[in-house]
């Protein structure tokens, strides 16, 4: 008989319950950060497009209010889907004495980090446009906010690297002790059943808002109906995946 016509052991329901609302929760992270930095580099590409400051200032009211918004959107979504993850790795070791979730947990976590360094430079953009509008006090306050809360964003970034660096080590110590690791667990609905156009979706949308980005930092100038294009790509691509 083979394996997975077998009984799934106590708990492997409760777990593939676990699995799935994990997968949820990252989905919804993933769709924050995307929609995140894929509004707010095309809100200032627009701004810098401005030929007037009547046409510069609500552009950057715009960025302003999608970086106040993504930073609670993109950590409180990243929250849940960490505190899922460990429920469902928990629950693994609880079961079967080891986690078969994870593999590329480093990496996730990884850029994950860098996007929220992107986010962050993005944001701290945002004074110049309100002083290519003219709004000098907007400006200068901001600026004092930045200042202000910069070194703890660099405390941070140099925590995170800390405590990667460590999991890291500790994640290869223990692949190296158990033979390569665990092996994919058979009773998991899921497993092997991510979608091939999920993954095409979701690489598609990096692509897109990479491209934002280059024409953000001034690599390329693509024409405004190309930005709105690929604004449309990013956002449509992270929504559309159903995982």
């Amino acid at each position: 008989m083979l394996l997975t016509e077998m009984a799934p052991p106590p708990g492997a329901q409760e777990l593939a319950g676990l699995r799935a609302q994990a997968r949820s929760a990252r989905r919804g992270a993933l769709v924050a950060l995307t929609a995140s930095i894929a509004l707010l580099t095309t809100a200032q590409l627009l701004a810098d497009r401005a030929a007037t400051r009547e046409q510069t200032l609500p552009l950057a009211v715009l960025s302003l209010a999608v970086f106040t918004a993504a930073l609670p959107a993109m950590a409180i979504t990243q929250y849940v889907w960490g505190a899922r993850a460990r429920r469902v790795r928990d629950r693994e070791r609880e079961l079967y004495a080891t986690a078969f979730s994870g593999r590329t947990r480093a990496l996730a976590r990884l850029a994950v980090a860098g996007c929220w360094a992107v986010t962050l430079l993005l944001g701290w953009t945002v004074p110049r446009l309100f002083g290519q509008a003219a709004q000098y006090g907007v400006a200068d306050t901001l600026n004092a906010v930045i200042e202000a809360t910069a070194p703890i964003a660099v405390a941070a970034g140099v925590l995170f690297l800390l405590w990667w660096g460590r999991d890291v080590a500790v994640t290869v110590t223990r692949a190296l002790r158990s033979g390569g690791g665990a092996p994919g667990d058979p009773w998991d609905p899921g497993r092997g059943m991510r979608r091939r156009e999920s993954a095409l979706l979701w690489t598609g949308a990096a692509v897109a808002i990479a491209a934002l980005l280059g024409a953000r930092a001034h690599l390329w100038e693509p024409a405004t109906g190309i930005v709105y294009g690929l604004l449309t790509a990013a956002l449509v691509c992270g929504v559309v995946t159903d995982e």
